[in-house]
């Protein structure tokens, strides 16, 4: 991936989503003016308590039965009209005065117990408020909980990697230090890190900035899509190239798929996230990066000059096989080398151009396409399909969705078509190359292809940075999941069988080639 799409062969839909909207804190005030009265009543109360064996008559009884009277009649309206807890019913009549006190006297008891309650109601308030992680948010804050709830909505394992995702976020508002962005940064990186998953990444702006390019023609780099190893047996210790752009730098060096990046301008990649590695791969036109690689059982430093590498997504050619008669045999090789937003557009304008010239079949070459946008891939699939699934969208809890077609996106059904794939096909291309296998519309040739069979979504975030999420695995229309084991062909390739489509055409109209050799495999129909 020097990242062309997604990730190295993410399949992926930019999907934008605005800032949360800012929680207002609780107002505490009336609580707080309330349990100032509380205090202030409960002096009263034990005053009361003290000196209750004198008569009401006593002159300074009955003043201070005056006094609490005021009390009670001003607590009971903040009661009421504050709390709403309390039913106490005392008028506020001073001519009633003794009446009143008599009820007090009854009642003392029970409203003693109504304060204690009432206390215990605003000491239990005071903490809530205290403790809620709503009340005093930062902007910092309100970023890290924006990462948070994107992935509580989108992230495909609603397990969380066997987590409470709720009681991290309330940790982590708690306790991770969120004074500026960057801190702010490196507590959304490590909520990421706890989901295991090497492919839902935090992308800062300049990240999702190239990001973003990548997907819309052309980036400055060195044209070379990456990806983590599949094998789990942790033999391989480094970053995997997928892919090599065609006329790019990498590409005319002899960088090609399954070689292993070592170090970037010696820097090791044992442990490097393939966003890290894309954005040190990328860089201003004209500057240069060092890459160590091992290709098989040979080591080699390079020195790369990075420069513009157009991605123009097809290429295209009419081949011409040696037969007899009129009606010879013409092949319309197309090689689809990424997914980005023109490859749909790209695709039909080829088979248009092929269809004037009366093709007899054609050659579809994913070989070295590390995937792209996912809604590309799905276009390009309805153009060959007169109808079928293209492929099941599944979650934790099974099928989610269903991508299908009814044919009226169709323009070449009913033509031979051959597809070649090889471990460079990753991601968009595996969903191409399994929707025409399992809909038995072309056959397979080449090698098992990369095995990513899950697909992430790249979400927009207030500040201009992003969240590559995986919102989703897939299965092909035969319900086959080809995470880490690939999509497997139906017959293997020469290894000397060519890669572009001069040499694909040249090497057709040689009787003693393997395309020759293989030419009635190609085209069975």
């Amino acid at each position: 991936m020097e990242v062309l799409a997604t990730s190295p062969s993410l399949s992926c839909r930019f999907t934008f989503r605005p800032a949360i909207s800012q929680v207002q804190p609780w107002k505490s005030l009336r609580v707080r003016i309330l349990e100032s009265q509380l205090q202030g009543f409960s002096l009263y109360i034990r005053t009361n308590a003290v000196n209750r064996h004198r008569s009401c008559s006593n002159s300074d009884g009955a003043f201070k039965h005056k006094l609490l009277l005021r009390h009670v009649c001003r607590l009971n309206k903040s009661f009421f009209s504050q709390l709403g807890w309390f039913t106490m019913r005392y008028t506020s009549s001073l001519q009633k005065e003794s009446d009143c006190s008599k009820r007090i006297k009854q009642h003392v008891s029970t409203l003693f117990v109504q304060l204690v309650a009432a206390a215990l109601l605003v000491t239990s308030a005071s903490i809530a408020v205290s403790e809620s992680p709503s009340w005093a948010l930062s902007e910092e804050n309100l970023l890290f909980l924006e990462a948070w709830r994107t992935i509580d909505r989108a992230y495909v394992d609603k397990s969380f990697n066997g987590q409470s995702w709720f009681r991290y976020r309330e940790n982590a508002l708690r306790n991770e230090p969120m004074n500026n962005r960057e801190e702010t940064y490196t507590a959304i990186r490590k909520m990421l890190a706890t989901l295991d998953d090497p492919f839902t990444r935090l992308l800062e702006p300049e990240k999702f900035k190239s990001l973003r390019s990548g997907t819309q023609g052309a980036l400055t780099g060195v044209g070379l899509s990456i990806g983590y190893p599949t094998g789990s047996d942790g033999s391989v210790a480094g970053l995997i190239v997928i892919s090599a752009s065609p006329g790019g730098p990498a590409y005319r060096a002899g960088i090609s798929s399954g070689d292993i990046i070592l170090a970037i301008d010696d820097t090791t990649t044992k442990s490097m996230g393939i966003y890290d590695a894309a954005e040190r791969l990328q860089g201003p036109e004209g500057s240069s990066v060092e890459l160590t690689i091992r290709s098989g059982p040979e080591t080699k430093h390079l020195a790369l000059t990075r420069e513009k590498v157009s991605l123009n997504p097809v290429q295209s050619r009419l081949c011409e096989v040696p037969g007899s008669g009129k009606n010879l045999p013409k092949i319309g090789y197309i090689k689809l080398t990424t997914f980005n937003q023109n490859a749909s557009g790209a695709v039909r304008k080829a088979i248009d151009t092929l269809r004037s010239n009366s093709v007899n079949a054609f050659v579809l070459d994913l070989r070295d396409n590390s995937g792209g946008l996912f809604p590309e891939g799905i276009e390009i699939a309805k153009i060959w399909l007169d109808k079928g699934v293209i492929v099941y969208i599944c979650d934790s809890l099974g099928v989610r969705d269903i991508y299908d077609t009814d044919g009226s996106s169709a323009i070449a059904a009913s033509e031979p078509l051959a597809v070649l794939v090889n471990k460079g096909t990753a991601s968009a291309s595996e969903i191409l190359a399994g929707a025409l296998k399992d809909n038995k519309r072309a056959l397979l040739f080449g090698e098992p292809t990369y095995g990513k069979g899950k697909i992430q979504s790249v979400f927009q975030l207030s500040d201009g940075s992003g969240l590559a999420v995986t919102v989703a695995r897939y299965e092909t229309p035969a319900h086959t999941n080809i995470d880490k084991v690939g999509v497997i062909p139906d017959h293997p390739l020469p290894v000397s069988f060519p890669k572009d489509e001069d040499s694909f055409c040249r090497c057709l109209q040689d009787s003693a080639s393997a395309c020759h050799i293989n030419g009635v495999q190609l085209f069975p129909r």
